[in-house]
């Protein structure tokens, strides 16, 4: 277990919905340099996402398994409720009725996601409550590797919801331009009908 004070202190501190200071592919070519191989290297189970690396999972750290776990867990509880809202017969709702409920705060999040109105608002929820639980699970040590792993995990989650600014931004480009067309039409029809000049 390795201690990376140089390398902890020239990063920037991460506010959930603030700008990306870096990209996690930046930060993760800055660690391994930085890091011993083997820790370095277990960047790679560092994901959103369930990585390709699933037969080497006992392998990794504590942390990284039980990030995994966790997201999960979140996933499970998605799929259920999803699964029940439509109420759909079949396998995949026989395997989501398994869904654990520990960790609760993951099968917690599932649920307050599955009842927002706003498909924007469940996911932005569902990453605010995986930002918590990364900062849980990797406990005080800011100078260890398992800090290093939370790191790249937050710097994701800035990154995804770094799209879902530029998601909105175009829909409300969308609704904008519409509303100018919408004007320019009716300008043009009051123009029309009034008195020639």
């Amino acid at each position: 277990m390795g201690s990376y004070y140089y390398l902890a202190a020239q990063l920037p501190y991460l506010i959930y919905g603030q700008q990306v200071p870096m990209s996690s592919s930046a930060f993760k070519e800055l660690a391994k340099g930085a890091m011993d191989k083997a820790e370095g290297d277990v960047l790679d189970f560092c994901a959103l996402g369930f990585p390709g690396h699933a037969e080497n999972r006992q392998a990794a750290p504590e942390f990284v398994r039980n990030w995994l776990d966790w997201e999960r867990v979140l996933r499970l509880n998605l799929a259920r409720g999803r699964a029940q809202k439509l109420r759909r017969d079949g396998s995949d709702q026989r395997a989501a009725a398994d869904a654990p409920e520990y960790p609760a705060d993951a099968a917690n999040a599932a649920k307050a996601a599955l009842a927002q109105e706003s498909p924007l608002e469940a996911e932005i929820l569902l990453d605010k409550a995986r930002w918590a639980a990364i900062e849980n699970l990797q406990g005080i040590d800011a100078f260890s590797e398992t800090a290093m792993y939370a790191y790249l995990l937050k710097l994701l989650l800035m990154e995804r919801r770094q799209a879902f600014k530029t998601e909105e931004g175009f829909s409300e480009y969308k609704t904008l331009y519409a509303s100018i067309l919408e004007n320019a039409e009716k300008s043009s029809d009051q123009i029309s009908i009034g008195e020639p000049k």
